[in-house]
């Protein structure tokens, strides 16, 4: 199998540690081990041996994850180390040559780039801005054959920050099944509506559907490492068949510190404390929009922590991005990594005085282009 580069994680791996001013992280200020668990939680971690923890995630994780979707149970749960791991094991255990995936753009790309290694066909579904980042379901029905495999879906969107309505899903699930495809969405944003209403998971929409989520976005725990697919037990258990030949396992105390962030009350929490973060800072881009008249435009995010800039300067994205990191040691998202020349994704999830400071640094850099 021959892989393409990932171009974002790629970019970010290269600089998010070497600049001062990261503005390239599409989740939260990440939480401590200290604020996340209660001081028993703590000494329970650091008491339990290292050992390999159950392979697929120990019971009490996959019950807890099972909880947050209707019907499920534990055998419908695997955990993987984060939400990229969870997308590799599906796709590569779903795909074969000459399948093809409807997937809608723009996404995080590595679904796009796994199945391509796999031989798939991509079937683009773009979302319009003209219509805020929606997408055109009757375009759907034109995109969709006897070779889809999989209609793949991110809600909340990565990085435009839309939140598909539950009729519109439902929708999607009846093409799905028209066609006997895989209803697949990635969900790791969800929890993180700015208007505190959490977006409907597509679980049980569709005959055949499979959900991604994980703690790295909307909980603020990205070290964590843990992620995890929902999906009927047959496709479970073949998904950890290949878990056996990549991670094996997620890591123990990362299992047990997950099972704490689960917790009713400290789910709340952590929920509440993202949405506190996000609705502080989308002022903030909304004002630098403005200060620059013409020069930007942007849909505002109805969730996740990012804000996806169209900009009006003749520059590619990818120079406008590394000038701003060589000039200004600034980290942001070149539109290139989405195949959408002429858009910046800016992380919006830090704190405050982060976000005034880098969004300095920017205007600063976009009065030099002028």
């Amino acid at each position: 199998m021959k892989i393409e580069e990932f171009a974002l994680e790629r970019y970010q791996s290269l600089y998010e540690n070497r600049v001062s001013c990261n503005l390239s992280e599409s989740g939260v200020e990440p939480l401590s081990l200290q604020e996340l668990l209660t001081p028993a939680e703590l000494q329970a971690l650091v008491q339990r041996s290292l050992g390999y923890p159950q392979t697929n995630g120990i019971d009490e994780l996959r019950a807890a994850v099972a909880s947050m979707y209707s019907g499920a149970t534990a055998d419908n749960v695997l955990i993987t180390s984060g939400s990229a791991e969870s997308n590799f094991i599906a796709m590569w255990s779903l795909l074969e040559p000459g399948d093809e995936v409807v997937l809608m753009l723009p996404n995080y790309m590595q679904v796009w780039g796994i199945a391509r290694a796999q031989g798939a066909k991509i079937r683009d579904w773009k979302l319009r801005e003209s219509h805020a980042w929606s997408p055109d379901l009757d375009e759907l029905d034109t995109l969709v054959n006897a070779r889809t495999k999989i209609i793949a879906l991110c809600n909340p969107n990565n990085p435009t920050g839309a939140v598909l309505r539950e009729a519109e899903l439902k929708r999607i699930a009846a093409v799905a099944d028209r066609v006997g495809a895989v209803l697949y969405a990635d969900e790791v944003y969800r929890g993180a509506e700015r208007n505190g209403v959490i977006t409907p998971t597509c679980h049980g929409l569709a005959r055949q559907t499979i959900v991604v989520g994980g703690l790295s976005k909307a909980y603020g725990l990205p070290g964590l490492r843990i992620g995890w697919l929902v999906g009927p037990a047959d496709f479970i258990a073949n998904a950890w068949h290949h878990h056996d030949y990549t991670t094996i396992a997620a890591a123990m105390p990362s299992q047990l510190a997950a099972l704490g962030a689960l917790r009713e009350e400290n789910r709340k929490r952590l929920l509440d404390r993202t949405r506190k973060l996000i609705n502080a800072n989308v002022p903030l881009i909304e004002g630098f929009v403005a200060r620059h008249g013409e020069q930007f435009n942007l849909v505002s995010p109805q969730a996740g922590a990012m804000a996806f800039l169209r900009y009006k300067a003749r520059i590619n994205s990818t120079e406008m991005a590394e000038l701003a990191r060589k000039r200004h040691d600034i980290l942001i998202v070149a539109g290139d990594c989405y195949g959408m020349d002429g858009y910046l994704r800016i992380g919006i999830g830090g704190t405050h005085e982060h976000l005034v400071e880098g969004l300095g640094r920017l205007s600063r850099l976009v009065a030099e282009i002028a």
